[in-house]
């Protein structure tokens, strides 16, 4: 299984050619299953399809190494849908963390201005060292590259606090790959997984992109 690298397909049937116990740590923000579009009219594929966005977690569980942590993000809407289907593979929630957004990024009965991603344990793994906040402060992407794009700023701490240098970070839902992004900046090895394929060229240069900078800091150091 090759590493540092984005697939395109859907994850469910990628991740059963994967070997058993092969990930240390997924980081990954699927759909929320909310049907969004943004300002400029940018839709999410599978955001309508809970069969096929739940269909991901059993196969991403196997992959899962013994004791291993997956990061999830989801919206409230769904919830009773994830929490069923991470039950099912396996996965358990042991932790959520919230962001704190200064903007409302949708009005309903409320203004939501919060993010939250689920802390999923497989088995019992070791605890961090040094403990994420359960409230941190949201870093806005701008959304430039994807119409739900998280910042690397808010990745990268997940990445650290729940891996060690030279662990594979999968991202089965990879978008414009901010997650593969951030675990090679934390000196992790990266996969991403993902359906569009307009996605997957923005993914796979963000990628190539630092990924051809670090090895430039690692020869300034080496010099």
């Amino acid at each position: 299984m090759q590493s540092n690298q984005i697939i395109h397909g859907e994850s469910a049937n990628i991740l059963r050619t994967f070997p058993e116990a092969s990930v240390d740590l997924v980081v990954t923000d699927p759909p929320y299953l909310v049907n969004y579009r943004d300002r400029n009219g940018r839709s999410l594929q599978n955001d309508n399809n809970a069969e096929a966005v739940m269909a991901v977690f059993d196969p991403m569980a196997r992959v899962m190494k013994p004791n291993s942590y997956a990061v999830c993000f989801a919206g409230w809407g769904a919830l009773p849908q994830f929490s069923a289907a991470w039950e099912a593979a396996g996965l358990r929630i042991v932790g959520q963390i919230v962001w704190h957004k200064r903007y409302a990024s949708r009005v309903g009965f409320t203004q939501y201005r919060h993010e939250s991603a689920y802390i999923l344990a497989k088995g019992k793994p070791a605890r961090p060292t040094k403990p994420l906040p359960s409230v941190m402060e949201w870093v806005y992407s701008g959304n430039r590259a994807h119409p739900t794009e998280k910042a690397v700023e808010v990745i990268a701490p997940l990445i650290r606090s729940f891996s060690k240098p030279g662990d594979l970070v999968l991202d089965p839902f990879c978008g414009s790959g901010s997650t593969c992004v951030a675990a090679t900046l934390s000196e992790r090895q990266t996969i991403g997984i993902e359906l569009d394929k307009e996605h997957i060229t923005t993914a796979h240069n963000r990628l190539a992109g630092v990924m051809a900078y670090t090895e430039r800091q690692k020869t300034q150091v080496a010099a």
